[in-house]
């Protein structure tokens, strides 16, 4: 019995492509994809966390031949893939506190290591309340032991599961429902959070990289090399959210590659706490461009404005630019 296969342009960014060379393909391309997070899970439309963990597991099943086990931490990616008695994954799978999900990834690679399992391997995952927050001591003490796990962040900036609040990675002037957009400097407050990445490689792990859901083959390469490696490694993945954002489901992509061609999201690859390799910016655009299609910024463009928080949002994004590299030589600074 055959079954008919529709087949997409090449140069679109249909998640087929399956006119490319198969070296060019993403690994959804193949009837051998894995379907790690399969249909049925309700996250919202355009919901960039399932678009990144989907990708980002079925990337280290295929790397592993199939032998990984995840722990996930409480949270969107958790709530809307498993409501009880239901479940979306296709994989061994354990569902974890909101703050433990490194301290249960750990405790996973240590009973199999007891057991002599060298072929199974693990992942944890978590939002970046559950990770750059709740889960904080969990995650260093896991970088400081070296234990055996690739911990994904899947940073959408915000507690979205429980209403939007800011976590310690929401950006800075962002309205979440804790940082209103009322008053002189109306939301989130300048200088206040937390570098994950950076932090990471402070622990100089094996490896520590950061990738969006634009670029879909950089998220599937970072996650096989980081398998291909032992011992604690770190991939933070922008994952922007319509719901939190207030942003327009067909933008969830456009959002992720603004940020990067912006400089506010660098995109990086660091071992052993140096910087080995990053993705240079194609065509700069300014901030405001990123900023205008999400309505947690719409007060910096109201009738009265904040041009000076604007300029605070450009400076920071310029200094990404300057820190990392991120444009080539030649190119406007």
């Amino acid at each position: 019995m055959t079954q008919p296969v529709k087949f997409y342009q090449t140069g679109t960014f249909t998640v087929g492509n399956r006119l490319l060379a198969p070296e060019q393909r993403t690994v959804q391309a193949g009837i051998e994809r894995n379907n790690s997070l399969n249909s049925g899970h309700r996250a919202c439309q355009g919901c960039g966390e399932a678009l990144g963990a989907r990708y980002a597991v079925d990337a280290a099943i295929r790397a592993t031949g199939g032998h990984l086990i995840a722990a996930n931490a409480t949270g969107c990616l958790e709530v809307f893939s498993t409501p009880y008695p239901e479940t979306s994954w296709q994989l061994p799978w354990i569902h974890s506190l909101f703050g433990n999900a490194a301290a249960v990834g750990t405790g996973i690679a240590a009973a199999l290591r007891v057991k002599g399992r060298t072929d199974v391997r693990v992942i944890a995952q978590g939002g970046d309340g559950g990770t750059t927050d709740i889960g904080l001591g969990c995650l260093s003490g896991m970088f400081e032991r070296n234990d055996d796990v690739l911990y994904i962040c899947y940073d959408n900036e915000a507690y979205m599961n429980t209403g939007v609040q800011r976590s310690s990675a929401t950006p800075p002037a962002a309205r979440t429902a804790t940082t209103m957009a009322v008053g002189e400097r109306p939301g989130a407050e300048f200088g206040q959070g937390k570098n994950l990445p950076l932090i990471a490689m402070a622990h100089e792990i094996a490896y520590v990289a950061t990738a969006t859901v634009a670029d879909l083959h950089d998220l599937e390469d970072k996650v096989v090399k980081a398998m291909s490696l032992r011992g604690a490694r770190y991939l933070h993945v922008l994952v922007p959210c319509p719901l939190g954002w207030g942003s327009a489901s067909h933008d969830t992509i456009r959002l992720a590659r603004l940020a990067r061609e912006t400089g506010i999201f660098p995109v990086f690859e660091a071992e052993r706490g140096e910087v080995t390799s990053v993705s240079k910016i194609r065509h700069r655009v300014p901030v405001e461009a990123y900023l205008q299609p999400q309505k947690r910024f719409a007060h910096l463009f109201g009738p009265q404005g904040h041009t000076d928080m604007l300029a605070r949002i450009q400076a920071n994004a310029d200094r990404n630019i300057r820190r990392f590299g991120l444009l080539d030589e030649g190119q406007p600074a």
